[in-house]
């Protein structure tokens, strides 16, 4: 391979370097340079060649101070690809291709150090060492987002976590912060973060990310950041949210659900929830309709030739009443569950559920009641020991003034007063 050209001319789909030139040799340079440069031009206009793709490795999203691998790659025989910021801070930097097994040419460029204080946004391009001054057109642009400390934004699902190929979706991030802009981030995915604007919410500001109609593809693990718009700084991650859609895995018909030991329930009574299939899956899943909380998770277990997996609800309360369905799993599709069981409507018979509650017995759901005999006793003993103290306190006062009185009764009787026998000795007879 050549040495990369140091420096380009852009010219809409293609770059052009200028060609040395010098003594009496200029005139055939330029022409030789320009016929060059035209050859390359058709073949870019016939759409020979192809934009290269640009991604970010492990995620586009960088903590403040990180570093991130930024792929550029292409199906095309590109031997050299070209990373350039868009801001055209910088040269251009060259990376000879790299052939990987599945036919894909790439090309890693370190990112070290990334900063908030100014955008971090490139593109990249791919040239043939045949002909170093033509590129290709420019891959889309791709902005790293800064994460950094400031409080992070909620992410919730609608109509719920288990989504079925062709329904909506609605990914909802929001924050008591007032963010004006959002980004919506996949786990794994190369594509640039989905962003929006401010959305006022109910006195929280927010913003709505609609996918749908929903695909396989669209089932993973979500994050979302909120940020400013004055501030090229993203706040900290939301919780991770995972969407999982229901599709025909290979493994057969879709598993059973029953109830053990069966229904009706009555209140406060224990009753097991039992997901099984003839079918080979790694885990079962339990979602309830109109829950938006993630479904219940259960290893699968190889019991009497079929796989199941058990979810027992202890103390049941009206309010366990409902809708359930199961779902199969397989380790190697996480985020891809087999088409649901059929719908099992748990009944729940009984008293309210504010009465049972009071009745149940200590599980998982209810806290047991404490045990205060132990501060009883103490605040009785203190008490006696209080009304102990007084009643010597005023039975002490009580004796004080008894013998009080008495000394000055016995004064009188005696005339020891000094004052009553002072005036007996002066007064004439």
């Amino acid at each position: 391979m050549g040495k990369p050209p140091a420096a380009c001319i852009q010219s809409r789909h293609l770059s052009v370097q200028a060609c040395p030139v010098g003594g009496s040799t200029m005139t055939f340079m330029v022409l030789l340079c320009l016929g060059l440069c035209l050859s390359q031009m058709t073949h870019v206009q016939a759409g020979m060649f192809n934009k290269p793709s640009l991604s970010a490795l492990p995620s586009p999203i960088v903590t403040s101070g990180g570093s991130v691998a930024l792929q550029c790659g292409s199906w095309q025989e590109f031997d050299w690809f070209v990373l350039c910021s868009k801001e055209g801070e910088g040269h251009p930097r060259h990376l000879d291709s790299q052939h990987q097994a599945d036919g894909w040419f790439q090309a890693l460029f370190t990112v070290d150090h990334v900063s908030p204080s100014h955008r971090q946004t490139y593109r990249c391009y791919g040239y043939f060492s045949s002909s170093p001054f033509v590129w290709s057109t420019s891959s889309h642009v791709l902005e790293l987002l800064i994460s950094g400390v400031s409080r992070k934004p909620s992410l919730s699902v609608l109509p719920g976590p288990v989504v079925a190929p062709g329904q909506s979706l609605t990914l909802q991030c929001h924050s008591d912060v007032g963010y004006d802009r959002f980004a919506l981030t996949k786990e794994g995915a190369g594509d640039p973060p989905q962003r929006l604007g401010w959305q006022s919410q109910a006195e929280l500001s927010g913003a709505d990310f609609p996918l749908g109609p929903v695909r396989p593809s669209h089932g993973g693990r979500y994050t979302c950041y909120g940020g400013h718009t004055l501030s090229s700084e993203w706040s900290a991650p939301s919780e991770p949210l995972d969407i999982l859609v229901a599709v025909q895995l290979p493994q057969g018909p879709p598993p059973t659900l029953s109830a053990q030991p069966g229904l009706p329930v009555a209140a406060g009574e224990n009753v097991t929830l039992r997901c099984q299939s003839a079918s080979f899956f790694d885990a079962f899943l339990l979602s309830k309709e109109g829950e938006a909380g993630p479904p219940l998770h259960r290893r699968s277990q190889h019991q009497g030739g079929e796989f199941q997996a058990d979810f027992p609800l202890r103390s049941v309360t009206l309010d366990r009443g409902g809708t359930y369905r199961c779902y199969g799993s397989l380790s190697s599709t996480p985020f891809l569950l087999s088409h649901p069981s059929d719908p099992l409507e748990l009944v729940v018979t009984g008293v309210p559920a504010a009465v049972t509650s009071s009745l149940q017995t200590p599980d998982s759901t209810s806290s047991p009641r404490p045990d205060h005999t132990l501060e009883n006793l103490i605040r009785v003993g203190l008490s006696a020991l209080v009304l102990v103290v007084l009643v010597v306190l005023v039975f002490q006062a009580w004796r004080s003034q008894t013998g009080s009185q008495g000394e000055t009764k016995r004064c009188f009787l005696h005339g020891s007063s000094p004052s009553i026998s002072t005036w007996n000795q002066h007064s004439p007879i």
